[in-house]
């Protein structure tokens, strides 16, 4: 049984007196240790459990030492081995670490000496293990910025996103509804970008409180404000060699926007509670489903608008382009069923060609999971959960009838819609985002305005 800590060491050592000697010292640290007297049993304990790091002797009596790193390695890579040599030896200590050994130490050494080296090799572990986790998360994100419809619908959206991945600099904005796969596009421009192996940082603006959104943009220092107990970088740091992606810009507070211009133009940024300038280099790339040129001397700084939009994408609707919708479920059924074969008919296809779509894709994704989650007999039905056209209908009725069919302005006309579609879906919050085609913060925020909690 492992100890508390998961932290597990081997001795290969066929002195017996120092092999005791050493467990107890390494007992007391923490540590769960097992000891060997030749190369040949320590391989087999190696087989046998994870081994974390080894201690490896020069001289055993079944061979040199370095000769098993090559086997105790070929039980589990990510051990690290500390080759131990006497000084006249050396050139055997060399072919240990050409052997893949991940140091070596000279005897005679003292306890504390070994306890450094012994940590030193874990911390090596840890930092591999995060770089691994790292190199993991990169790798399936790189995996899903397949942009389904590239041959259709999508055509001359691949051909931008290659055009934009090419440009390592320019800024991009991307719009289109809520859910059409604005966040794949941009994930697609920077892996397929030389930029590809470096970070790539996504913040929605609209997730943070307003006076939240400065700090996590440029970091602050210790004491900049209540709360902030340590300094801690932004965004713009973590992002640094790498690609910024700025979700839903368009609901940034208007005085935030002239210091994000102001960083992305000097390629400078200032911690809160610092006067210290950070250079930065990061590609910026930002995506929202509000109309930025309606916004313009709104909600919207004009300068900020056409500094991004230097590369401009626009994603269309999903009903815009209902030619994509057999490929698309056939690209998540393949990965939702991990590459099984999921049947649906020609008539049901149909039947999500001819739907209005209003959550896009994201939608669409939804509704065939849950079709998937709850099939029943051999073939998937994924129409039973579709919003009914007459139900859709009706909302877009309802929201235009006004006491006495009196003219009301747009302020109005939008607050009896959203007043309406809440009623008719009982205050379901998600789905009405879905039906009127925008983020659930954003109902959230037009509600409490509206008055209509």
């Amino acid at each position: 049984m492992r100890n508390e800590l998961g932290k597990t060491l081997l001795i290969i050592d066929d002195d017996k007196i120092f092999c005791d000697t050493i467990k107890s010292y390494l007992t007391k640290k923490g540590l769960e240790v097992f000891t060997a007297h030749s190369g040949g049993e320590g391989v087999d304990i190696c087989s046998q459990k994870k081994i974390d790091v080894v201690l490896l002797d020069q001289k055993l009596p079944d061979g040199a030492g370095h000769s098993f790193c090559r086997s105790i390695l070929k039980q589990n890579e990510e051990t690290k081995i500390i080759f131990i040599t006497a000084f006249p030896s050396f050139e055997g200590a060399v072919k240990a670490i050409k052997a893949g050994a991940h140091d070596y130490l000279s005897k005679p050494f003292d306890l504390e000496e070994l306890n450094l080296e012994i940590e030193r090799a874990f911390r090596t572990i840890e930092l591999e293990k995060v770089e691994q986790l790292h190199q993991y998360k990169t790798d399936k994100e790189s995996e899903e910025t397949v942009l389904i419809g590239s041959r259709g619908g999508l055509a001359e959206i691949a051909r931008l996103v290659d055009l934009a991945a090419s440009s390592l600099d320019a800024p991009v904005l991307i719009t289109g509804e809520t859910g059409t796969g604005k966040n794949v596009a941009a994930k697609a421009i920077h892996y397929r970008s030389p930029l590809g192996k470096a970070p790539f940082i996504s913040i929605n603006c609209t997730t943070l409180p307003e006076n939240l959104i400065e700090a996590e943009l440029f970091g602050y220092e210790k004491g900049a404000f209540t709360g902030a107990a340590i300094s801690r970088r932004g965004i713009f740091e973590m992002a640094e060699g790498g690609t910024l992606f700025l979700d839903e810009i368009g609901e940034m507070p208007l005085h935030l926007q002239s210091k994000l211009l102001s960083a992305i133009e000097d390629k400078k940024i200032k911690r809160i509670g610092s006067e210290a300038i950070i250079p930065v280099t990061v590609r910026i790339i930002a995506a929202t489903c509000v109309d930025l040129e309606t916004a313009i001397g709104k909600t919207f700084r004009k300068e900020l608008y056409y500094r991004l939009s230097v590369i401009r994408i626009h994603i269309p609707p999903l009903r815009e382009r209902s030619q994509d919708i057999p490929e698309l479920c056939n690209y998540f059924l393949t990965k939702m069923s991990r590459g099984h074969k999921e049947n649906i008919s020609d008539s049901e296809i149909k039947e999500l060609v001819h739907y209005d779509w209003p959550g896009n894709v994201r939608e669409l994704r939804n509704i065939l999971e849950r079709a998937l989650l709850l099939q029943k007999g051999s073939s998937i039905k994924p129409s039973e959960f579709l919003l009914r056209v007459s139900e859709q209908s009706s909302l877009k009725t309802a929201a235009c009838v006004n006491p006495g069919n009196k003219i009301t302005t747009l302020d109005e006309m939008e607050k009896n819609y959203i007043r309406c579609v809440l009623e008719r879906l009982s205050n379901n919050y998600t789905r009405t985002a879905k039906i009127l085609g925008i983020s659930l913060s954003t109902l959230k925020r037009k509600i409490n305005s509206y008055g209509l909690k």
